[in-house]
């Protein structure tokens, strides 16, 4: 029995030992104290995650502003045919953006081309019938207008400020499947390689038919442009038009704003023009004449083919870039008297042009 005892006596110690200087220790060095503490800081950080980069609030903005546009067309055949007395609907699918709490929707001229009656539905589900106020076939804009309440106004600043590789955001309603949002990046802002003169927002963000007449939205639910999924892009050689993927249009919301204004005081746009047209040049600044039309004021100044272009009213035109002057003469007063700057066979010559006026209807 004693020898018993003594086995246990020698046991318990270094344990009762072994425990006090642990005791010690947790008491004395924090450190030891880690484990624990990591398990409680993780658990922490799961209540409480990473906030994730998301558009969520800057799309709850600008998407009510979009809406899906319904166009109807009633064909009637010739009276006299065998068939007459019936018709055929076609309906042409679309986006709209209300610009206005007076009811003004932007959207593009094609969606709404030769339509009967056009219908708009909201993103409360509202579905109204929709007025054309005018139309501006040179950009591809027409306004709209529906008499409703409570509306919901895109976001707008007067100055966009739009980079090249700042992300972008098209809403609208692609292949009638509701609204959807697809992202980007603005890759160019210029009107090169277009069927048209005007300056344009270039994005790699998808457009599908549908989304034509929908918004360019920034990353702060700003609108920055109204994409058109309608427009192509120059083929290598120059001729033809082509879809390009990865390619896709918007009209700058300060020109499609401008349009707007003058269509809702006038149903119309009028531009300056001087009746003539040019290519750019690639390896240096200028453009070279290669259309003028007879009696326009390009034409009544002594303009004459193969003169190169050098500025417009003191404004150069760029190399491989021509965009900029045109657009300036689009903007000018018809009847205002302006300079053109020209190299004919090695000479300067400086002719003067009254602006001539082109209107769209």
């Amino acid at each position: 029995m004693p020898s018993l005892q003594r086995f246990f006596t020698a046991l318990l110690k270094p344990i009762i030992l072994g425990l006090t200087v642990a005791a010690i220790l947790l008491i004395f060095i924090p450190e030891f104290r880690q484990g624990s503490g990591l398990n409680v800081h993780w658990l922490q950080k799961q209540d409480n995650p990473p906030k994730r980069l998301s558009y969520h609030d800057a799309l709850s903005r600008s998407a009510p502003a979009v809406v899906y546009i319904y166009g109807v067309s009633i064909d009637n055949p010739n009276p006299n045919s065998i068939f007459r007395g019936r018709t055929t609907e076609r309906a042409n699918l679309g986006s709209g953006v209300i610009m206005n709490e007076d009811g003004y929707i932007m959207t593009c001229y094609h969606v709404i081309k030769n339509t009967d009656t056009i219908f708009i539905r909201l993103q409360d589900s509202r579905t109204l019938e929709a007025q054309i106020v005018g139309f501006d076939a040179e950009t591809d804009l027409a306004v709209l207008k529906v008499d409703a309440d409570d509306l919901h106004v895109m976001p707008q600043v007067p100055k966009t400020g739009l980079r090249v590789g700042d992300v972008v955001m098209a809403i609208g309603n692609p292949l009638d499947l509701g609204q959807t949002i697809t992202q980007g990046i603005v890759s160019r802002i210029s009107r090169n390689n277009l069927a048209n003169y005007f300056d344009f927002i270039q994005t790699d963000a998808v457009l599908h038919p549908g989304n034509s007449g929908g918004a360019l939205v920034d990353s702060n639910g700003y609108l920055v442009g109204i994409t058109n999924a309608n427009f192509k892009t120059r083929g290598p050689t120059g001729s033809g038009l082509t879809t390009v993927d990865g390619i896709n249009f918007a009209v700058p919301y300060e020109l499609a704003k401008k349009v707007m204004e003058e269509i809702i005081v006038s149903g119309t746009v009028v531009r300056g023009q001087l009746g003539f047209t040019g290519n750019a040049l690639i390896k240096r600044k200028g453009m070279i004449v290669t259309a003028i039309t007879r009696g326009g004021p390009a034409d009544d100044a002594g303009l004459k083919l193969n003169d190169v272009l050098l500025s417009i009213n003191g404004f150069e035109i760029e190399q491989n870039d021509n965009g900029q002057a045109l657009n300036m003469v689009s903007q000018t007063v018809p009847g205002t008297e302006i300079t053109l700057k020209i190299e004919r066979n090695d000479e300067l010559i400086t002719l003067n042009v009254i602006v001539g006026s082109s209107a769209s209807s």
